[in-house]
């Protein structure tokens, strides 16, 4: 399968995607609004557009057709639907970015049949009635009931990496390096993780593999939260300054995985499948080593 179009693929783990993709050979197209610039040249073909325009994005796309769609800019039930209408009879395989989101917390490892969007009633209302995990929940649920051709949605937890623009790991190393309060409410919290190049990694991968419905991604093993405070400091060489309590903490100062339980998952579908996870310690070491050492 080597027509592809990637809608969204200019930064993070998306550009990282791309760059996959062109090595095995792809014939990739992007679609994005054309805000962030790209280092590509003529190695992709370009749509640009405003995918929450239905109508002008159905324009763009026209009679096109591919192999395979990766849609990694899905946040709502509207758009899923509008892409089951767009994309049917013109793609064989769609294979959209959804999230460890969809999972309730708790202290057991989750697998996919934890939430089951083949069931999961389909809610259509405006936009800003869904928060970003029932966005994820429906969006799942309208491709899954919904479209006519296979559909494979990935459930990724939070991505880490040198080029994460939401810095939240850099978070916690300026906050241990400046002694600036981090509010943490559970330092026992067990988490999934997965790096930007692995992520990408497993999309490429998915590209040639017949995975389909609700698969978990992430790096083999945990971290709880303590662990990811003493990596930092062990890092920065500076004792972290942790709250509890964050209830009176300004938000700047709350812990981007500050989660109140565990949240983490289990990847024995993808395993069987075939692809083998990197141990999640491999990569975050280094990654805060090289944060803290300005490398990142």
């Amino acid at each position: 399968m080597n027509k592809v179009l990637v809608l969204g693929g200019t930064r993070f783990f998306g550009k990282k995607l791309v760059e996959a993709l062109l090595r095995q050979g792809a014939d990739v197209t992007i679609a994005t609004r054309g805000k962030t610039a790209d280092s590509f040249g003529n190695a992709v073909k370009r749509i640009t557009v405003d995918r929450t325009d239905s109508v002008a994005f159905e324009s763009a796309i026209g009679s096109a057709e591919w192999d395979v769609v990766y849609d990694n800019i899905c946040f709502t039930p509207q758009e899923a639907e509008e892409a089951c209408a767009i994309f049917a009879g013109r793609v064989q395989r769609y294979i959209l970015t959804s999230s460890l989101s969809v999972y309730e917390f708790g202290p057991e490892r989750r697998s996919e049949s934890d939430f089951n969007p083949y069931m999961y009633p389909i809610q259509l209302e405006e936009q800003s009635e869904h928060s970003y995990k029932e966005g994820k929940r429906c969006a799942e649920a309208v491709l899954l009931q919904k479209a006519s051709f296979p559909v494979c949605t990935v459930r990724f937890p939070i991505v880490l990496g040198a080029d994460d623009y939401t810095k939240r790991l850099h978070f916690h190393v300026e906050h241990v390096r400046q002694d600036k309060p981090i509010g943490i409410p559970y330092l026992e919290a067990k988490l999934s993780f997965i790096s930007s190049d692995e992520a990408a990694e497993f999309l490429a991968w998915l590209k040639d593999n017949a995975v389909e419905g609700p698969v978990n991604a992430c790096s083999t093993g945990e971290l709880s939260l303590r662990e990811i405070v003493t990596t930092v400091e062990e890092a920065v060489g500076q004792q972290a300054h942790v709250i509890s309590d964050t209830s009176e903490l300004d938000d700047g100062h709350k812990s981007p995985f500050g989660t109140a339980d565990s949240w983490f998952m289990d990847t024995t579908k993808a395993q069987q499948h075939g692809f083998a996870f990197r141990n999640v310690t491999d990569w975050f070491v280094p990654l805060v080593r090289d944060i803290a050492a300005g490398r990142a």
